[in-house]
């Protein structure tokens, strides 16, 4: 019996008939589109998709997911658009396909980046439908249980991504088996001694703590017969990442995490769980404050129980889950547990609507988020697993992550209350805006209409919404505020010259948009106002006679005045309309990085950067401008160099060979004895930029005699 038909067998136990057919019918286009296609492992590619497909079966998964499943990398690895497959089975499965489907006709700058650009892509179809993260999820599953096959470094790219946002988003939909099976696995592909070492270890403590841990099962068993209660008592495991973690966070060793004993018990409904509850704590003590009800306050991910922590016998500590049947259901498949779909693809349990609320919530990071890259970011950030219950005045409750501030309480209830929140009550008495909230307090926003987010908030918040929010905010503010500064300081310079921005005609204002490669005179604006463009040369340009050529455009100046290449060009970049010299106490050359200061009476005066001369001035935003060399500079540059020499006969006149052959020509030269055996040489010397500058250096270098060689600024 062929593979395909030993799993329809297993659907047919809760698929009509012709739904089976139809996921037969996926399985068979995708075989064909993937003939001849092989995985690393040397299997034939369309194992995996029917991997996929089982995964999502023993999920008991609906029918379109399945045929997702079986075609999920058609798109992507096969060529086959996305109009075929609509042809062949609907919007809906098509849909589904293309959510899954990476980028793959678009060039990205970096691997994080396409990384972000596909996950957002999969983020906004897991907003139309749900399903499209099961189905990856899925598919992740199989690719980490066959990552073997692959090589070292991309196994471990494979795992960490796993590892950052899989592992969390199946947690976060409440899928607590899929979650840990992917931190096991990736935690094995990431750090394959230590899981190693961990999973020893465990096998050995299993051994010398069995008979603990049936006397400690048994007293529990025989307590719940006491009290007449119907319950099935279970050890249960801890895996191997969550020791790792505690192992890392918590500063713990091995053994004080393995002497704590963990047990679950199952009973038939809610009020049982709390009979059990009363029962097992009239057996052991309980150790105080360690008491969570997860079935009156369920998590965010819709996960229900009840925990407890008790002082067994020999006064080692027991955990116990208590929790119904069904919430061990929801549990360990979370939403993908009893999935059931309206007619209108709605999805009508409590659990898929919390999902829901999530989902929205990821759409709103995206809107506000500037680039792929800060939207990824902001979703890790966002998958924090610990929550705190917050009350609101009215007594509504609000679910946040393990140290948000009273500024997340604030973005969580609304954007705009988070925007103009100036301080806050907690439990009614006046607290710090930066102070971490603890479960069950009760917070109060005070707003006031005006006010603005405070950046410093950036450095405490902890939710992505309330960052995103920040971050946009003061974006859109930063950018209204520098348009308004540009624009006083452009009209301020025009005014020295009789005239106001008003006043120039449209055709100039964008000849100069045009070639400041600009669409807006607002961006133009926003970057005076930002300090990237100085008030006065915008001004200039602004000002230059209609028609002025390019070439009258651009300052023509020469390094030297007497230099024989005098009637060439040189550009700067940032300093067209202006007259240009170059500072004499620093001597810039191509490749420096330079500042232009505004000296009255000399125009734009090139430094150095790091210029002592400057130091005063540097930060002086009206006079001072970062500039950049053009790409196609040409003429000479003086430098001072200062060299070091033995006395040796003839040694002045190697030198200055040395210097000629280098394609360089001396200015200046001049001798100073330092003792009878070292003379000084002080040299002004002409190059074309500072590649030029260090091969005569290195030249100079190797020449017999010469101790040591400096370029002179000041």
């Amino acid at each position: 019996m062929s593979a395909i038909e030993v799993f329809a067998d297993t659907l047919g136990n809760y698929l009509e008939p012709d739904q089976v057919n139809l996921v037969r019918r996926a399985y068979f286009y995708a075989e064909q589109a993937h003939d001849g296609q092989t995985r690393r492992s040397g299997e034939p590619y369309v194992t995996h998709p029917l991997a996929v497909a089982n995964i999502l079966a023993d999920m008991h998964m609906d029918h379109q997911s399945l045929m997702a499943a079986m075609l999920h990398d058609v798109i992507e690895d096969t060529g086959i658009p996305k109009d075929a497959l609509v042809e062949q089975f609907g919007d809906t499965v098509a849909e589904l396909v293309d959510g899954v489907s990476k980028l793959t006709q678009m060039t990205f700058e970096s691997k994080a980046e396409a990384q972000a650009e596909n996950f957002q892509k999969m983020a906004l179809a897991m907003a139309r439908d749900i399903r499209v993260i099961l189905v990856k999820l899925a598919d992740r599953l199989h690719n980490m249980r066959t990552l073997g096959a692959l090589a070292p470094e991309k196994r471990r790219r494979i795992a960490k991504e796993t590892l950052e946002i899989y592992a969390p988003i199946a947690n976060r939909l409440g899928m607590h088996s899929l979650s840990t099976e992917f931190e096991d696995l990736g935690f094995k592909a990431m750090y394959p001694m230590r899981s190693m070492l961990i999973d020893r270890a465990v096998r050995n403590a299993r051994g010398n703590r069995k008979e603990l841990l049936n006397r400690i099962l048994e007293s529990l068993q025989a307590c719940l017969e006491r009290e007449g209660l119907q319950g099935k008592v279970m050890g249960r495991e801890k895996h191997l990442y969550g020791i790792y973690q505690k192992m890392r966070g918590k500063k713990k060793s091995f053994n004080e995490i393995m002497d704590v004993y963990a047990f679950r018990i199952i009973v038939d409904k809610p009020d049982t769980c709390y009979r059990v509850l009363g029962a097992v704590h009239s057996l052991y003590k309980p150790f105080p404050g360690r008491f969570k009800d997860y079935i009156a306050i369920p998590k965010a991910n819709g996960y229900q129980s009840l925990h407890t922590t008790l002082f067994g016998m020999h006064g080692v500590p027991i955990e116990i889950q208590i929790r119904t049947d069904e919430m061990e259901e929801l549990a360990n498949n979370g939403i993908a547990a009893h999935w059931v779909y309206k007619s209108k693809d709605e999805v009508i349990n409590g659990n898929h609507a919390r999902t829901r609320q999530w989902l929205k919530s990821v759409l709103e990071l995206q809107q506000n988020a500037g680039n792929s890259l800060e939207f990824i970011e902001n979703v890790k950030i966002d998958l924090f697993p610990d929550e705190v219950y917050i009350f609101t005045p009215k007594g509504r409750i609000m679910e946040l992550p393990k140290g948000s501030t009273p500024v997340d309480f604030a973005y969580a209830v609304h954007t705009d209350i988070g925007n103009s929140c100036i301080a806050c009550r907690v439990n009614r008495r006046l607290a710090p805006l930066s102070e971490p909230l603890e479960s069950g307090e009760t917070v109060e926003i005070i707003t006031a209409p005006g006010a603005r987010p405070n950046p410093a908030w950036l450095s405490f918040v902890i939710t992505g919404k309330a960052r995103s929010n920040i971050r946009h905010f003061l974006k859109h503010q930063r950018h209204s505020e520098s348009i308004a500064l540009g624009e006083r300081l452009l009209d301020k310079v025009l005014a020295s010259f009789g005239t106001q921005l008003s006043d120039i005609p449209e055709a100039r204002i964008q000849a100069v948009l045009t070639d400041c490669q600009m669409e807006l005179m607002e961006d133009l604006l926003a970057d005076i106002g930002l300090g990237n463009r100085m008030a006065y040369v915008v001004a200039r340009r602004l000002l230059a006679a209609e028609g002025a050529s390019e070439e009258e455009d651009t300052q023509k100046i020469s390094p030297d005045s007497n230099a024989d290449n005098s009637e060439k060009p040189l550009a700067i970049r940032g300093t067209e309309g202006l007259v240009v010299s170059f500072a004499r106490c620093c001597n810039p050359i191509p490749g420096d990085p330079i500042v232009g200061y505004l000296s009255s009476g000399k125009g734009m005066v090139i430094h150095q950067e790091n210029c002592r001369n400057l130091a005063d001035n540097r930060h002086n935003s009206e006079k001072t401008l970062h500039l950049t060399w053009d790409k196609d500079v040409s003429g000479e540059f003086t430098v001072e160099l200062r060299v070091e020499l033995e006395h040796q006969r003839g040694i002045i006149a190697q030198l200055a060979t040395g210097i000629t052959v280098a394609d360089a020509s001396i200015d200046k030269i001049s001798v100073d004895e330092r003792d009878g055996r070292v003379s000084v040489v002080q040299l002004v010397v002409r190059v074309r930029d500072r590649l030029h500058l260090s091969q005569l250096i290195k030249r100079i270098r190797n020449l017999k005699g010469v101790m040591r060689i400096t370029r002179l600024k000041n």
